[in-house]
């Protein structure tokens, strides 16, 4: 990670000044030691999924289970529930325009939204003897999750599958707790259906490395202990105890702490040069977003795609409102892909592509936009990724969910709450009950 063109002291005023960035880094070694010491005493589970190797076998036996004889697997969750499996998935193609419904194999489906026409469409036309349902709830009462395996159920049970749902469906929510309901378990536990237990210490949004992201990677035939293996790297120099300067999950965090606090910077984005990672920037919203912005705190995340979104975003970026920071996350693509013909190049009107392939270009635009960027007087980092895969996504995952929780003691909030959107929840159901 390089955040040299996001300083003062290269593009100018609205870069970080080096004396409120020392400080900033200088206020992070706290919760370093938070993170060292958490990590030491297992309070915090989530720091100690990289070294995690004892659930694999379970997650690659389910996984095996829902896809032996089936055509289509269908992951109903939403937010962290579905966004970090979703994002694991796209290593393997799924999701990625034009090449995700020509993979081979089991079909994935995440219906992570609740919309009435998409499900009754979505029934209909599957074929539910060969399907597969899992149903993914931390609280087991998310209301969107329920009414959707409420559905399922009823789905298979009108098209005279019944007596084979213990088999068509899974289920991963937390276990059961004297005095605390779990709907998700107690409906899918009444038919019979398996379920693993969803580490109740671990968020939802910060799931992406346990069973709820894992499990759909698995599907996919994903090695999912090079991404627990590739998270432990990013971690590593925090246990080493490297200062708050040596390790990129606290530079990342004091950048953007610094410049909202000091140059007013309240919007971050967030733009993959990767169709692979397109998930992977919407799984960065929910977690910035529901972790930092409390008490009047926190910036606005918003994701962005290249080179697609140069031709809608990139106006704006360089030439709006001088409120945001910029991550460009670049990839070895140079050489990659279909290369171009001389002849037809000339003929496009184009001969300096001629040779050229397509990752070239991709390459170039990467670099261009964060010069660009940079030049205009926008604070720009950049993370280079010399390849996309399980172990390069893990690191990248956990770089991120370190950088919110460091970013969050920075500015004074609980990462791991959001009492905000339990009160809609509470709402949403009083509404729907007709109070």
């Amino acid at each position: 990670m390089h955040i040299v063109q996001a300083r003062e002291e290269r593009i100018g005023k609205h870069g970080a000044a080096a004396d409120a960035l020392h400080d900033a880094l200088r206020r992070s070694a706290d919760a370093l030691a938070w993170i060292k010491a958490r990590h030491a005493d297992g309070a915090l589970p989530l720091l100690l999924l990289p070294d995690r190797r004892d659930d694999i076998a379970d997650i690659v036996s389910a996984a095996r289970r829902l896809t032996t004889g089936a055509t289509d697997v269908v992951i109903f969750g939403t937010g962290g529930s579905s966004l970090g499996g979703h994002t694991l998935a796209q290593l393997a193609g799924h999701g990625v325009p034009g090449l995700g419904v020509l993979r081979p194999g089991v079909r994935l489906h995440f219906i992570d939204n609740l919309d009435p026409d998409t499900l009754t469409a979505f029934f209909a036309r599957l074929p539910l003897s060969s399907s597969r349902f899992v149903v993914i709830s931390k609280s087991g009462g998310t209301g969107e999750t329920l009414m959707q395996a409420i559905a399922a159920l009823d789905a298979v049970k009108q098209a005279g599958l019944a007596a084979r749902t213990s088999e068509l469906f899974f289920g991963i929510s937390e276990p059961a707790q004297a005095g605390k309901r779990n709907g998700l378990r107690e409906l899918l536990s009444a038919h019979g259906v398996a379920l693993l237990d969803h580490d109740p210490k671990v968020g939802g949004r910060f799931s992406v490395l346990t069973n709820v992201g894992l499990l759909p990677a698995a599907v996919l035939g994903l090695d999912i202990a090079a991404m627990r293996a590739g998270a432990a790297t990013a971690l590593a120099p925090i246990l080493a105890g490297k200062s708050p300067a040596e390790v990129p999950a606290c530079a990342g965090a004091a950048l953007a702490v610094t410049l909202a606090q000091t140059r007013e910077k309240s919007i971050s984005v967030l733009m993959a040069y990767a169709d692979r990672l397109e998930r992977f920037t919407r799984w960065y919203v929910q977690l910035w977003a529901e972790s930092l912005g409390k008490q009047g705190k926190g910036t606005t995340p918003l994701a962005a795609l290249g080179p697609v979104d140069q031709h809608s975003q990139l106006q704006l970026f360089i030439d709006g409102p001088r409120d945001k920071l910029f991550t460009v996350i670049t990839t070895a693509a140079g050489g990659r892909g279909p290369r171009m013909q001389a002849e037809l190049a000339a003929l496009a009107g184009e001969p300096g592509f001629a040779g050229k392939s397509i990752g070239d270009l991709i390459a170039a635009q990467g670099r261009a936009t964060a010069e660009t960027l940079a030049k205009n007087g926008c604070p720009v980092r950049t993370i280079h990724l010399q390849q996309v895969d399980e172990a390069a996504l893990g690191a990248l995952l956990m770089h991120f969910m370190l950088e919110t929780i460091i970013a969050a003691q920075l500015l004074g909030v609980d990462p791991f709450d959001q009492p905000a959107v339990e009160e809609g929840k509470v709402l949403a159901k009083k509404y729907l009950q007709g109070d």
